[in-house]
């Protein structure tokens, strides 16, 4: 869903990660919560199947019925709530997951808990795919630092989930499914007391977008490689815990270094890794290792101290392949980011639902190796996919323009100065500055604003809507026409880091032969990335322009006689 917020990272609301108001920590808790479904049950599949008499086929349709409908849930979680608004649709999430965790714990066959877990899924889906966006808009300690609280969320969520269940499982294998349910409901208070009203987006999103969007070559590409690797890690999250013969304690501290160090790449390390190597290499490499680790753990299956290695080594590279295929696909496709979103994660679960209940029954009739071998085989076949079609995927981070407010014609005979706008406050003294020195050097003003997609994890969230962006440089346009100079602009669009639109900036710079670039002074510590990576990246001068408040302060330069 998009958000449309009032100031960026770079507005003078920038103030301190911790300086953010009470309704979105009350969202960032809940996400804690969410994030750890993903391994808090793992650590008691043994104790499940041993205690409800069930195979471990049968036991692994909790993962498999939760994942289907998650990803069923994706073609109508922007449809909801584009409908009902954000609040509404993360309430109803936690609620379905309070309601049918719950009944899970309640339950007393394995065929129960994974009827139950259908609504979990679709309560997590719910949640999941508006959580990002909620904090993003509510935030008031900076965009920044907004997105980080999330992905610390995130991280938290993930290495703490399988402890959890160790320790709640430890009690009874109920207990896991009872602490979800408390939990999920202290978020459920916290936000409904907290979160004020949102309002519904202006636009509706159709029902049958998700799907209309896997027509896109370079999502559709995407998707199949997300749904081949998904193969290696549900099995990997699913299967493992029942051949590495460990104890319930002992499982949640193998699955906590697994879920730690799957945090730690996909939030500090992958999107680094990307920016120096590039996309599709480290996607590649990141894969064809993640096959290997599958291969390994296959092949050496008997032995516990390999096994328990491999499992939580292959937790980096999940992290990096996760937030390297999130970033591929909002790079890639070339509809709106919600609908890629939800159509990417429709093919990547439901496809790879399969998974964990495949890889009991390959372990029951073939060898106990045979479904880490399976999925090492299917990831390589995405590494195969991937290096195929790596053609119709996009330049990542490349700018895109998104609209114009005049033809942009070649460059003309006079010389070039690039204003960068970052909102109407920062145009207040850019425009001015671009007016004086266009008069001085005879030149045409190319206004540009960038507006930004930042991932975070396996989610993505737009800074600013489309329309906004487009408004910002149509006004400053018609200011800089209002003193007589000659004037073009875009707004263009990147994904990626806060750094990456200084780097936009400083290449349409350099497309348009610019002499100089002109922005304005950060007015906060965090938003100095962007005139940091424009004045380092750019082949021309940059001139910096102070607030009004700050040159009306400033004491009157002594000139010498």
């Amino acid at each position: 869903m998009q958000m449309v917020h009032g100031a960026s990272d770079t507005s003078p609301s920038s103030r301190s990660f911790f300086d953010q108001p009470r309704s979105v920590w009350a969202v960032a808790f809940a996400c804690v919560v969410a994030f750890m479904g993903i391994g808090l049950v793992d650590p008691i599949l043994p104790t499940l199947a041993h205690d409800l008499n069930a195979s471990p086929s049968a036991v692994s349709l909790l993962f498999t019925t939760y994942f289907a409908m998650t990803g069923l849930s994706m073609l109508v979680s922007g449809w909801v709530a584009s409908r009902i608004g954000p609040r509404r649709t993360l309430l109803i999430g936690l609620t379905l997951v309070v309601a049918f965790s719950a009944l899970a714990g309640a339950a007393s066959s394995v065929s129960g808990i994974a009827g139950f877990r259908l609504g979990w899924g679709l309560g997590n889906a719910l949640f999941i795919a508006t959580a990002l966006s909620v904090i993003v808009g509510a935030a008031s300690g900076g965009l920044g630092g907004a997105i980080v609280l999330y992905e610390a969320a995130l991280g938290l969520g993930i290495a703490s989930g399988p402890l959890l269940g160790g320790l709640l499982g430890g009690v009874s294998w109920r207990g896991p499914f009872f602490g979800t349910a408390t939990l999920m409901a202290i978020g459920f208070v916290l936000i409904a007391v907290l979160l004020p009203a949102t309002a519904k987006p202006a636009k509706r999103l159709p029902l049958s977008a998700p799907l209309r969007a896997l027509r896109d070559p370079g999502l559709a590409t995407m998707a199949v490689v997300a749904v081949l690797y998904n193969f290696g890690f549900f099995t990997l999250l699913a299967y493992t815990p029942f051949p590495l013969g460990l104890g319930i304690h002992q499982l949640g501290f193998v699955f906590f270094g697994w879920g730690l160090l799957l945090a730690l790449t996909s939030v500090f390390g992958a999107q680094r890794l990307e920016r120096r190597f590039g996309l599709v290499p480290v996607l590649l490499g990141a894969l064809v290792l993640v096959a290997v680790d599958l291969l390994l753990a296959g092949l050496l299956v008997s032995s516990q101290v390999a096994l328990i290695v491999l499992v939580i080594g292959s937790g980096a590279l999940l992290g990096i392949v996760n937030t390297v295929i999130t970033e591929g696909v909002m790079s890639t496709a070339k509809v709106e980011r919600p609908i890629a979103s939800s159509a990417y994660s429709f093919v990547r679960f439901t496809g790879g639902a399969i998974a964990p209940f495949l890889a009991g029954k390959l372990a029951e009739h073939i060898s106990p190796g045979a479904p880490l071998l399976f999925a090492a085989g299917m990831v390589a076949l995405s590494v195969v996919v991937l290096a195929a079609r790596r053609a119709v995927l996009a330049a990542p981070h490349a700018a895109e323009v998104e609209s114009a407010v005049a033809a942009v014609a070649p460059v003309p005979a006079a010389p070039v100065v690039v204003a960068a706008l970052r909102d109407a406050s920062d145009a207040a003294v850019v425009v001015p500055a671009a007016a004086r020195v266009a008069a001085a050097r005879g030149a045409v003003v190319d206004l540009i604003h960038v507006r930004e997609t930042r991932v975070a994890g396996e989610d993505a969230v737009d800074l600013e809507a489309v329309g906004p962006a487009g408004s910002l440089v149509a006004d400053a346009a018609s200011a800089l026409r209002r003193r007589d100079v000659e004037v073009r602009g875009e707004a263009l669009h990147v994904i990626g880091r806060h750094a990456d639109a200084g780097e936009a900036i400083a290449e349409h710079a350099r497309r348009s032969g610019a002499a100089a670039i002109i922005v304005g002074r950060p007015s906060a510590p965090r938003a100095a990335s962007v005139a940091l990576e424009v004045v380092a990246d750019a082949d021309c001068d940059v001139i910096v322009v102070a607030p009004t408040a700050d040159r009306e302060r400033a004491p009157a330069p002594v000139l010498a006689a």
